[in-house]
């Protein structure tokens, strides 16, 4: 308001110069509100992908349950009716939804990052791939923006190749938070839902495998890059059974965003990430990132570190 009463004197003093000083001071604030505003929606974005990842699966699951004891009992039971019938589609390639790829929530997560895809090399539609992705970090935010949204054109850089992220097959068994899942093309990571895409879903299909999983993600730090292999070789078996290629893939920055507390072997913390790592599948940990307002506090928001994933040239086109 000033700046405009500023312009409006300039122009009762008849001195040009005051109103085009008044007019780029104007032209300033407006462009700094909307840098403001965009990094608000970045932050937005990413923090809305980290609390349903942590939490939408466990919250929905109680709502559920919840709404058995009150008089919308008939939408739960709606639901389940519905889950039964509908169990098994995650395993066969789930339900993906280019409108859900293409929201622009996921344009504003890739840019908080930023996060790009690097090509190297053309993948025919004729083949069936499988990606061995590394590092895991704690979230795989890298796999997830590049592989289940189109925020960095996988389909335009790869067209005729349809990309399905393989995850935790128990995020399957959690209300709404499967269907949320599946609209990004994910899939559970087991040896029948790989079976299936690479058998009985024509060609064109490219699973990405975090191979180094939960073991991995315990390595993941900043200024670390821990490759988890050992014991790890079930994916090529399943690569020679049906004839697909290899294809090595790297996050470059996957392991900067967020900070972990690391326990020593031995330690009561280290046993107990290997516990549920063996008998649950994953392996809780304790990390942190940014506060929602300022970069000094300790938060949920991961810090705003360069991404940058690159696949290399399909192992059998390669030999």
């Amino acid at each position: 308001m000033k700046t405009l009463i500023a312009a409006y004197s300039g122009v009762l003093r008849g001195t040009g110069s005051s109103i085009l000083s008044a007019l780029q001071d104007l032209f300033s604030i407006t462009w700094l509100n909307r840098s403001k505003v965009e990094k608000q929606l970045q932050v937005i974005s990413v923090l809305q992908w980290v609390l349903s990842f942590l939490m939408l699966g466990v919250a929905c699951s109680v709502i559920l349950m919840y709404t058995f004891c009150t008089d919308c009992w008939l939408v739960a039971v709606l639901y389940f009716t519905w889950l039964v019938f509908d169990w098994n589609t995650p395993k066969k390639g789930g339900r993906r939804s280019q409108w859900v790829r293409n929201w622009a929530v996921w344009r504003y997560f890739r840019d908080y990052f930023p996060i790009q895809l690097v090509k190297t090399h053309n993948l025919l539609t004729t083949r069936n791939y499988i990606f061995g992705y590394h590092p895991h970090g704690i979230m795989g935010l890298g796999a997830f923006c590049n592989f289940s949204t189109e925020a960095t054109e996988v389909s335009k850089k790869f067209p005729g190749i349809r990309p399905y992220l393989a995850t935790l097959a128990g995020n399957f068994r959690m209300p709404v938070l499967r269907e949320y899942l599946m609209s990004g093309g994910i899939c559970p990571v087991n040896q029948d839902t790989i079976d299936y895409l690479l058998s009985k879903n024509g060609s064109g299909n490219a699973i990405i495998i975090v191979v180094g999983g939960a073991a991995e993600s315990l390595s993941s730090m900043p200024g670390k890059n821990a490759v988890t292999l050992r014991n790890r070789k079930g994916f090529v078996k399943l690569a020679l059974r049906h004839g697909a290629d290899l294809v090595p893939t790297y996050s470059f920055g996957e392991n900067e965003v967020y900070k972990q507390v690391i326990f020593e072997e031995g330690s009561w913390g280290r046993w107990v990430q290997k516990t549920f790592q063996k008998y649950i599948g994953f392996a809780p940990c304790i990390f942190h990132g940014r506060g929602l307002f300022s970069s000094d506090t300790w938060g949920l928001v991961p810090y705003s570190k360069p991404i940058t994933t690159v696949g290399t040239i399909p192992l059998c086109q390669k030999m």
